[in-house]
């Protein structure tokens, strides 16, 4: 199994996460609900697409 990091950089290319992502990852892979208000670009996709990884 591929960490969120690994995951990050070979996918999209990033060598880390934008400031919460992590956080918001880590509670979306223990499945649990998330709300995310981030501003446009602020990398919400991502948050979303590196745990259906």
């Amino acid at each position: 199994m591929y960490t969120p990091n690994q995951i990050l950089k070979s996918n999209f290319g990033y060598g880390s996460f934008r400031p919460l992502q992590q956080d918001i990852i880590n509670h979306v892979l223990q499945r649990k609900d998330e709300l995310v208000l981030m501003p446009t670009g602020g990398g919400k996709s991502i948050c979303f697409q590196i745990p259906a990884i």
